[in-house]
């Protein structure tokens, strides 16, 4: 066993059939067939290659055009062509081989305003706006679970009759291409059912014919109707969740929780299912589907706890065979005490940031806060990395989208450089509070370039890159004849951006506030020199600012000095709308990459960081700055008023030398993140492992012990040894706690 992590302690015994599917499913993680670009084994989708008929493409064969039925027949096209396949102990089926993206182009080259969208975001990124077109939502699986796709089918064709006699030929086109998609599913459910009624009638062992026979029955089934059972409801999930991946981005899909507590109460009170046998069926799930975004616990409408049988089935699912699915549990100031002591036992014993602990109560808060009314927040879910939304009606952006605020800071130190220059001589030196008005003044000149191509991108996005299953189960695309990423497609809108680099701004500013402006030790211009030149020549006025106070350690200066930060972020951004529906962009104070991607776009800070170095990760300290313990860096991190983001996670690396001699390792968990969220902390994702011997994993990939090692890298899980060699460093040069003090 590997003293990577705290010795694996299980809950749950394995079934002879669970250790074969995960050791299928562990082979797939380990040899590149679910690796993913340079992040590790994040796919859910099985890599066979490139797709084979690529030739026979309708956008191939017709010629490409920017519409959305043919989008749909691509993807129908793709989904036709992929061979379904049934694998030794599964019950659980389906694979997909490609996403939507390996076939058809989705970017903004073949739309009409391409060459504006392109100048456009060359402009905002220069002035450090990163704009990103996918995704990152939640869609509704509620209505793939309680309509099945005959009644989608027909809502789609009634729509589809209504705006062919309006004579609205864009919305019909759209509804056309979703009418594709929709008989593209039915017939790939089909295509399961005809195979495993095959094996079935070919199969000697009985109960292997018994297991053929049951997927036979269940995939005719749910191939046209809603599901009648748990398991049915675990396969339409399965389905469901393929079907959405093959758009090609990730998406959360809610409170699984809640709606599949209704076929799990009917099975188990008719006697037709067993705990044990739930347990195993989510299992499986979870092993085929990878890194898919699952929310348990919260509150219902009425503001009771929302915790039932199944919130605790599915979370000892992933007990039961450890490696990852992304789950978050839901914290609120009343959650059920057992439930919430057993997610804390789960994440101690398996020490892989699963589950990821989020402040529901904070959650709920900020969409009211942003305009979203009491009957529709309450439905709020934690739906990847550090997002939340309302699921099936709210479509936000991507996490690659983001604003670099170091870039922003450097054009401010130019003009206050510029300044005193200018002024200094005839005795009006810079003072803080000009400067700070630059930063404001740049920060508004970065956020009108960022809307300048939001709303460009905006003008195509739902021709160019429709997300048209991702709409098939959201709320109101289908009524509409619109795709959800399109004008008022959905009616949550609110533009999100990610944010790089603001704390390594407050520690810049609270350094040039003390040793500039305060103690004038150094000249503004002298500072700024220094900076072009990354410090050379100036190690003594570096290690300076290096040493000045530093966020992450509950210092009240410091502390100010992010909180002052972050009101402005939200004043500013909040005052930009986008073109999709007049709604605002909301900031989360969260980095997926980007303050490892952007490390080279800007120059050396004044908070002693040189050139090249990675920026602090969102709202966590610069790697080796936290000097004080958890408690502190805890506290620091919930300073600002987390109702005004979209979210804000912070990472947490404990040793696992803590835990030594202690036998309620949870508690310590418990206690600390209840303590956070009270404070007003928004999410956890927590690792407890040797980050040693994480280094030696990097050089020794090949040892059996590195093999299944899992981590959160930033808001997404993979194993350690499938991520590049870059993210690898970057993630052992974390901070790392051995006590929680």
């Amino acid at each position: 066993m590997s003293n990577v992590q705290l010795p694996f302690i299980p809950k749950f015994e394995q079934s002879e059939r669970i250790k074969v599917l995960e050791a299928r499913n562990q082979e797939l993680g380990t040899n590149g067939q679910r690796q993913y670009d340079t992040y590790g084994d994040h796919r859910c989708w099985l890599n066979i290659g490139p797709f084979p008929k690529m030739d026979e493409l309708p956008s191939r064969v017709q010629g490409y055009r920017m519409d959305n039925e043919q989008w749909g027949a691509d993807y129908a096209f793709m989904l036709d062509n992929t061979e379904e396949a049934i694998y030794p102990c599964e019950t659980i089926v389906g694979e997909i081989h490609w996403e939507v993206k390996c076939i058809r182009p989705m970017n903004f080259k073949s739309a009409p305003n391409s060459d504006e969208i392109e100048e456009l975001r060359e402009r905002s990124k220069k002035l450090g706006g990163h704009p990103n077109a996918y995704g990152h939502t939640c869609p509704d699986v509620n209505i793939v679970l309680t309509q099945g796709y005959d009644k989608i089918l027909e809502r789609i064709r009634k729509s589809l009759a209504k705006y062919t006699e309006l004579k609205n030929e864009r919305r019909a086109n759209y509804l056309r291409g979703l009418e594709h998609i929709c008989c593209a599913c039915i017939r790939f459910i089909e295509r399961y059912a005809k195979l495993a009624d095959r094996l079935a009638n070919e199969a000697t062992d009985e109960s292997e014919k018994a297991r053929f026979r049951k997927i036979a029955d269940c995939c005719a089934n749910i191939a046209h109707k809603a599901p009648a059972t748990f398991y049915e409801a675990v396969q339409t999930l399965q389905f469901a969740i393929l079907f959405d991946r093959s758009v090609g981005h990730g998406n959360g899909y809610g409170r699984m929780d809640l709606y599949m507590y209704p076929f799990y109460k009917k099975d188990k009170d008719e006697g037709k299912l067993t705990r044990e046998e739930a347990r195993e069926y989510i299992a499986e799930m979870y092993m085929k589907l990878r890194g898919q975004f699952f929310s348990f616990g919260g509150r219902l409408e009425d503001g009771s706890d929302a915790t039932n049988e199944m919130s605790w089935v599915a979370l000892e699912a992933y007990d039961l065979v450890g490696d990852y699915n992304n789950l978050g549990v839901m914290w609120h100031s009343d959650i059920d005490k057992d439930y919430y002591d057993y997610a804390c036992d789960v994440l101690a014993r398996h020490g892989e940031s699963i589950p990821v602990l989020v402040n529901w109560d904070l959650m709920y808060a900020a969409q009211l806060r942003s305009g979203i009314p009491e009957s529709e927040a309450w439905k709020v879910v934690y739906s990847g990395c550090q997002w939340f939304c309302i699921p099936g009606q709210e479509w936000c952006g991507h996490d690659t989208s983001y604003l670099n605020l170091i870039t922003i800071m450097e054009r401010a130190l130019a003009r206050g450089a510029k300044y005193e220059q200018y002024r200094g001589n005839n005795g009006e030196p810079i003072d803080f509070e000009t400067f700070y008005g630059f930063y404001v003044e740049e920060l508004h000149r970065t956020m009108r370039a960022f809307q300048d191509v939001e709303a460009a991108i905006d003008r195509v996005r739902g021709y160019t890159q429709p997300e048209m299953y991702t709409s098939m189960i959201s709320h109101g695309p289908i009524e509409r004849g619109l795709d959800m990423t399109a004008p008022r497609g959905v009616d949550i809108q609110y533009t999100s951006l990610n944010i790089a680099g603001i704390v390594n701004v407050a520690d810049s500013f609270i350094a040039l506030k003390n040793l500039v402006f305060d103690k004038k030790l150094y000249t503004f211009r002298e500072v700024v020199n220094a900076c072009n030149n990354d410090w050379e020549g100036n190690e003594i006025m570096r290690q300076k600012f290096l040493n000045q106070p530093k966020y992450g350690n509950g210092i009240s200066e410091v502390d100010d000095m992010y909180v002052r930060l972050c009101d402005t972020l939200q004043e500013v951004a909040e005052g930009y709308v986008n073109q999709r529906g007049g709604q605002p962009m909301r900031p989360s104070l969260y980095s997926f990459m980007s303050h490892l991607e952007s490390k080279d776009d800007v120059g050396a800070t004044p908070d002693g960081r040189h050139k090249g170095e990675v920026f602090a990760q969102g709202i966590n300290p610069q790697a080796g700055m936290s000097k004080k313990g958890l408690i502190p860096f805890a506290n620091s991190a919930s300073a600002a008023d987390m109702r005004k983001f979209q979210g804000g996670s912070i990472q947490v690396d404990i040793q696992p030398k803590f835990f030594d001699g202690k036998e309620d390792r949870y508690s310590y968990i418990r206690n600390f993140s209840t303590a956070f969220f009270q404070g007003g902390g928004m999410q956890i994702n927590m690792h407890i492992m040797d980050l040693k011997k994480l280094e030696d994993a990097m050089d020794h990939p090949e040892k059996p012990e590195y093999r299944n090692l899992v981590v959160r890298v930033t808001g997404y899980c993979a194993r350690f040894i499938t991520m590049s060699r870059e993210y690898q460093e970057n993630f052992v040069s974390r901070m790392n706690h051995s006590s929680m003090n």
